[in-house]
């Protein structure tokens, strides 16, 4: 797990040797996502000014929202995609991925694109302590800050798993629960075509979408990137517009 001062790595399956950066404590997606046991729109309803599923549906402004990065396979494959489309996205980075590739980081910052937390370790909340909540998102909070010169406000859970009590720590906090309502489902390592329908058939006007630019080590995410070449023009034809999640949701990215 984790020492007093948080720091302690632990590898699954992979030896330390191998893998050029962090792995996600809570494993990947496909093990740690599992139902919650508060719907995540019931907890919208219970804390509106603190979770998020969407953006308005007036308009036509969408988010793309990027989770698990730095990764220093894709997360340049993504930027160079939205760089050549100009538009610009949401990243929610691990602090420990951020700390190893700070060069990503701020290019990613530089480039306009928007930084929200992620936790350090990314493992499912849910299934730990309140105090080690806290450490997750404070030390996450503090590998950024000192990167970007900024605290992030923005926070999306690992695998989406909240509760009543981590909603609550988090606003005390002074972070905002960013969600979403159309899963690219791409952390499943589908094709293009699949990840692009996913997204194409249930994004509105106000959608915010969740894709990877990171993941487990084994993951391959190029079908995320060549993704992208179909969801992004086709959605610009169709007269949306590509925001952050503070444009979209008129909240601040720094605490």
């Amino acid at each position: 797990m984790y020492n007093a001062d948080g720091y302690l790595w632990r590898s699954f399956n992979v030896p330390y040797r191998d893998v050029p950066q962090s792995q996600p404590e809570g494993g990947p997606e496909s093990i740690g996502r599992e139902p919650s046991l508060v719907a995540n729109s019931v907890l919208q309803r219970e804390f509106p000014n603190l979770v998020y599923l969407r953006g308005a549906p007036e308009g036509n402004e969408v988010a793309l929202t990027f989770d698990d990065g730095p990764d220093i396979r894709y997360t340049p494959q993504v930027l160079n995609v939205l760089n050549e489309y100009q538009v610009k996205a949401t990243f929610f980075q691990m602090g420990a991925r951020a700390a190893e590739h700070t060069d990503i980081v701020r290019r990613t910052h530089a480039e306009g694109h928007a930084i929200g937390n992620h936790t350090y370790w990314h493992p499912n909340l849910t299934e730990e302590s309140l105090e080690r909540v806290h450490w997750e998102v404070n030390a996450a909070g503090d590998a950024l800050t000192q990167i970007l010169g900024f605290r992030p406000r923005l926070f999306r859970p690992p695998y989406g798993a909240l509760n009543r009590e981590i909603v609550q720590l988090l606003g005390e906090m002074g972070n905002t629960e960013i969600l979403w309502n159309v899963d690219s489902l791409d952390w499943k390592q589908l094709g293009t075509e699949v990840i692009a329908e996913n997204v194409l058939a249930n994004t509105t006007p106000g959608s915010i979408i969740l894709m990877h630019d990171g993941g487990d080590w084994t993951m391959d995410l190029s079908g995320t990137v060549n993704a992208l070449h179909v969801i992004i023009p086709r959605l610009l034809q169709e007269g949306m517009e590509f925001v952050t999640i503070p444009e979209l949701l008129n909240v601040n990215e720094a605490k």
